[in-house]
């Protein structure tokens, strides 16, 4: 039995796929290209055969430490993420790579809990991951990432691209469109109320400068 299962391992592995983004919808071609080296770090998977990947951008008009100041905040989604009624880091204690939280899920969607590790905080280089390992839901074996780039030109003033990627489990009974589709639809939903969020942050703090120290 020990080495049938070491052969299905080195089979699924053989037949895994590394997933790299092509044109990204929302980005120009200078954009893209100019984050070149943030998706080839942090946004290549691979991708195991039942598995399905995807990788979405958002531009906001506000400084990316801004921006960074709410997707750090594992401890505290809710502040941007749609369908999240609450959030505790388990065991009360701090943020930091490791720590788990527990999240309850709003009524309506096929989930109730779900239970996350975070995986990255790079805060230099505004890098944040987490995984779900458990909780009631469908999204088996997710794991995402995102990352906050502060791009610019001279006279264009300055703006933030957010790009977060991620690679699930395809649920039995559903197809890979299916899941693709689920999984974008809500971060596509969560990634344009971080734009509303930090926009309205960064608008009040330009409108009080002593506010937003």
């Amino acid at each position: 039995m020990e080495g049938g299962g070491a052969e299905e391992e080195s089979s699924r592995s053989a037949a895994a796929e590394v997933a790299k983004p092509e044109m990204l919808a929302g980005l120009t071609v200078e954009e893209q290209e100019e984050l070149r080296t943030t998706i080839e770090a942090h946004h290549v998977y691979r991708v195991e055969p039942g598995q399905c990947f995807s990788l979405l951008a958002q531009r906001i008009r506000a400084p990316a430490a801004t921006v960074w100041s709410v997707v750090r905040r594992f401890d505290r989604p809710q502040i941007y993420k749609h369908f999240i009624r609450s959030c505790a880091i388990k065991g009360g204690g701090d943020v930091r790579v490791g720590c788990l939280r527990d999240v309850s899920v709003i009524s309506g969607l096929p989930a109730s809990t779900s239970m996350e590790r975070l995986d990255v905080l790079d805060e230099d280089r505004r890098v944040a991951g987490f995984s779900i390992i458990g909780g009631e839901h469908r999204l088996r074996n997710y794991r995402s990432v995102t990352t906050v780039s502060e791009l610019g030109r001279p006279g264009g003033g300055i703006w933030t691209v957010v790009l977060e990627s991620y690679v699930v489990d395809v649920p039995e009974g559903n197809t890979v469109d299916d899941t693709r589709l689920f999984a974008d639809t809500v971060v596509r939903l969560n990634l344009q109320k971080l734009a509303s969020v930090t926009e309205a942050m960064a608008a009040a703090a330009a409108a009080d400068p002593e506010k937003g120290k």
